[in-house]
């Protein structure tokens, strides 16, 4: 058996490692959009500007984490849910919007998916009213709410539930 000051350093390890390959994949998509905009700007950004949009979007992006964390805590919690999200997005207008219409979205196609699996199921008991669907949809969207494609956001300590 490991010693337990050894397996904390691979944790350490492991931890700067995912942290280095996350700045690189913000690195790599800051470059891909200046590029993007320098082409149709027709301007250039040197490479220290790209390093310096970069390391401030990580830097942005770790509070964001940090405020979300706080949001669920706050809330008694262990999940961040799509309340908590427009809670950070409330000073962006265009932002808010975006994020409600996508959380609005992912509810209908629950509900959708909901009620094909019902017509599949021809032994259901009790049937829900529409606006009772609505609300479970909505519900089950925030534990699934998707940001960017991809789920992302997950609190310490709390028993591995998907969100």
């Amino acid at each position: 058996m490991e010693p337990e000051g050894e397996r904390e350093r691979e944790r350490e390890r492991e931890r700067l490692l995912h942290t280095q390959r996350l700045k690189a994949a913000v690195h790599y998509t800051v470059g891909c959009l200046c590029q993007e905009v320098a082409e149709d700007k027709g301007i250039q950004f040197s490479k220290q500007t790209i390093a310096a949009i970069s390391e401030i979007t990580f830097r942005q992006c770790e509070n964001f984490a940090k405020d979300l964390e706080m949001f669920a805590r706050h809330g008694k919690r262990t999940v961040i849910n799509s309340e908590d999200v427009k809670l950070l997005a409330r000073r962006s207008n265009s932002l808010l919007r975006y994020i409600t219409q996508k959380s609005e979205e992912l509810a209908l196609n629950n509900l959708e998916q909901k009620e094909r699996k019902k017509k599949k199921s021809s032994a259901a008991k009790g049937r829900q009213t529409s606006d009772e669907q609505v609300e479970a949809a909505m519900a089950e969207s925030e534990q699934e709410f998707l940001i960017w494609g991809h789920r992302v956001l997950k609190l310490p300590g709390s028993n591995n539930r998907r969100i």
